[in-house]
């Protein structure tokens, strides 16, 4: 095995991406360590050291019982299992969190507090929204990546750029844009959401296309277009139309095509994504 002070700098770069996208999270020793190796060292030791004999049982005067019986000490108490939240109070305590804000940054400071989703625990950090907090256009993809994760910022790494390279197709840049996730957690080994991890982060995107009161979304990939549109057909049966979905009482124009990362690892799925961008901008104008 090489150790990491041997390995060039991309090489290293390199590594630790691939760590990154496999779900690790912490290295704990610079050096492997061979822990059979040291079992077997110890083993042996033990089994040098020169076994005592044991002295003869020396037989106790029997002691006369006493006149009355010592009361018994009552047992400890086992330790209490941690026993997780139910669903529907931690859908309802997501709730209270949404609705208790009154901006994006209060939105924020309350899914920082919030500790009812199991995915939060195994995030590196919170991957809120960034960009125009009053946008025309607000874009909503599925979950934060590796990179994502690493950098605190939606649509990070080869993703954005992609996404950027989308937008600058049709005279849209990042910048105006208010771009999210409806999962702000990143699942371990970038794994779909389970319907429980969806339906209690559901108030907090919800809250944001709320506060954020856009007049158009774009919504990226199969996860995120199920979810918002409440639909069971896949991404392909869903894009390239316009739908209008319900958020607080508000009706908004919702568009669904392909997520970036689509794109990156089936490039042919560009043509698709290009026609989906041709009348999400046709659609603004209208």
């Amino acid at each position: 095995m090489n150790a990491a002070r041997d390995l060039h700098p991309e090489q290293l770069r390199s590594l630790l991406h691939f760590y990154a996208d496999a779900g690790v999270e912490w290295l704990l020793e610079e050096e492997a360590v061979d822990r059979i190796a040291e079992f077997e060292a110890m083993r042996a030791a033990r089994g040098a050291q020169p076994r005592q004999e044991a002295a003869p049982a020396v037989q106790a005067p029997a002691r006369q019982a006493p006149a009355r019986q010592e009361q018994a000490r009552p047992a400890t108490p086992a330790p209490m299992p941690n026993v997780s939240i139910p669903d529907s109070q931690a859908v309802a305590e997501a709730e209270f969190a949404a609705a208790s804000a009154r901006s994006l940054d209060e939105l924020r400071t309350a899914m920082e507090g919030f500790n009812g989703c199991n995915l939060k625990t195994s995030a590196r950090c919170l991957v809120f929204a960034e960009g125009n907090a009053k946008p025309s256009v607000m874009v909503i993809g599925a979950m934060p990546n590796a990179e994502d994760d690493r950098d605190g910022q939606p649509f990070s790494g080869r993703q954005g750029a992609m996404l950027d390279r989308m937008l600058a197709g049709i005279g849209l840049a990042r910048a105006d844009l208010l771009l999210t996730n409806v999962v702000p957690w990143r699942p371990p080994g970038n794994r779909p959401p389970s319907q429980r991890e969806a339906d209690i982060c559901r108030p907090f995107i919800e809250r944001q296309i709320a506060l954020a009161e856009p007049n158009h979304l774009l919504i990226l990939g199969n996860f995120a277009a199920r979810f918002l549109l409440r639909s069971n057909d896949t991404i392909h049966q869903l894009r390239g139309e316009w739908r209008d979905i319900e958020v607080a009482g508000r009706t908004v124009p919702a568009f669904a095509t392909l997520h970036p990362q689509d794109l990156v690892t089936a490039p042919i799925s560009k043509r698709l994504a290009w026609q989906d961008l041709l009348a999400f901008r046709a659609g603004l104008k209208g």
